[in-house]
């Protein structure tokens, strides 16, 4: 990223020599990027350690957050035009939270420090001290910084692939990509942790939230910090990015974009409109694909409008409800609707129909595109919604059924790809299936 003087500034560096130079850098951001930090003052920013508020009730977060800001305002400082800590307080978060990003930060730190930072309010892109003096090789230091150092011992990601760190006193790059749960690491230059799922730290039963501020830790060291700026991705960016080269990983379209050719059922209650398909407002039925599967990785797109309901039905036989009669249906519903409130946890979007319940709140905003990519292996059933894994379940040892009605085609291990319409115009794009 390219930094420069404005002429008054050149003029007060000529004048006062290379002190006013640095005191007067100003960062132009990145094309589409905007700038978190000021360079000149905290805006935009608070003093949050959420090790020590996710320990009081709730009710009472915002009056403990309320009391680091003094330490915050202590231990954080603006000097030449960078965002400096001095090894402790409390960590600097932005007042806003995110979602999906693309984010650059720059930094520089000294022997001993440890720091990280946390995405969406989690732990975290690790640096550190990884030299053998630091004292921390017994946790792999030595490895390097960049990876998501609080993830599941051995998980893709949780070391960095390369150690990329630079001597004290140079600065260090990060470009970090965060969509759904998926984390891209680029530092210095090379990309260390590569599409790996973030887990949540603070309740590994759940998956990474969907929105949260960004936190700069630190502790044990000085550290500075520039050149700080984030892009919101947009959904459709999001969904191209997340989805990758079908044809290179291995997936081959079932749909065509234009019409039903390769599809059997319920042909006249869908129709193609604008390269998707669509079920016919008041009608609805069964669509499904003229190839039968048996293990497979599923990818689309869908939109839902409001209220909107529909499925995907998994293994089905052709004939019956694919919720019971096949192996089951994946529910593509609009969980924000008011006349869903009451419904059985197993009946909101994504969950195994009847069995198994999603995890909620990683849909899309209605009448926006989301991406979907469900993996059938066996009795798994595996589903990542927007990047953001929403099931991940064994159905063969399930005797639990919701209303207490039987699924006895749970246990079929092939069938038909489909879509169950339910009246609404839900709509279905780049359907791709890989055969495992």
């Amino acid at each position: 990223m390219t930094r420069y003087l404005s002429p008054l500034s050149c003029r007060a560096a000529q004048a006062l020599g290379m002190v006013a130079f640095a005191a007067t850098v100003i960062a132009a951001p990145p094309e589409g990027f905007v700038p978190l930090f000021n360079e000149k003052n905290l805006d935009g920013w608070h003093g949050h350690n959420p090790h020590d508020s996710v320990k009081v009730p709730l009710e009472k977060r915002d009056e403990a957050i309320a009391s680091y800001q003094a330490a915050f305002l202590e231990h954080w400082s603006v000097e030449n035009g960078e965002l400096v800590n001095d090894g402790h307080g409390p960590y600097c978060t932005t007042d806003k939270a995110y979602g999906d990003i693309e984010f650059h930060l720059e930094y520089k730190t000294v022997a001993l420090a440890d720091s990280g930072i946390y995405l969406r309010g989690t732990p975290q892109v690790q640096i550190w001290d990884t030299t053998e003096a630091g004292g921390k090789w017994d946790r792999n230091a030595d490895k390097g910084s960049g990876g998501l150092f609080n993830n599941s011992k051995d998980t893709p990601g949780q070391l960095p692939t390369a150690h990329a760190d630079k001597p004290f006193g140079e600065w260090n790059s990060f470009k970090v990509t965060q969509l759904g749960a998926r984390t891209t690491v680029v530092f210095n230059g090379q990309r260390v942790v590569d599409n790996a799922i973030m887990e949540n730290y603070w309740d590994r039963e759940k998956p990474l939230p969907a929105t949260g501020p960004i936190h700069l830790q630190t502790h044990g060291g000085e550290i500075r910090w520039r050149d700080i700026y984030v892009r919101e991705v947009p959904a459709d960016e999001a969904n191209a990015m997340l989805r990758g080269d079908d044809g290179a990983l291995g997936f081959s379209p079932v749909f065509n974009g234009k019409d039903l050719t390769g599809w059997a059922g319920a042909r006249d209650e869908y129709e193609v409109v604008d390269g998707a398909i669509v079920c016919k407002e008041g009608t609805g039925g069964n669509l499904y694909t003229e190839e039968v599967y048996s293990d497979y990785v599923v990818r689309l797109e869908f939109k839902l409008p409001p209220g909107g309901n529909n499925g995907l039905a998994i293994h089905y036989p052709g004939e019956g409800r694919p919720s019971t009669d096949g192996m089951t249906e994946l529910q593509v519903l609009d969980d924000t609707a008011e006349k869903y409130n009451e419904l059985d946890p197993r009946q909101y979007h994504g969950s195994i129909y009847g069995m198994v319940p999603a995890h909620r709140g990683y849909l899309r905003p209605v009448g926006a595109w989301n991406y979907q990519e469900v993996t059938i292996k066996g009795s798994t059933i595996k589903v990542e919604l927007n990047g953001t894994v929403i099931v991940d379940a064994d159905i063969a040892g399930i005797t639990e059924f919701m209303d207490d009605k039987e699924h006895p085609g749970k246990d079929l291990r092939s069938g038909h790809f489909g879509l169950a319409g339910h009246k609404d115009p839900v709509m279905f794009r780049n359907i791709a299936i890989k055969r495992l």
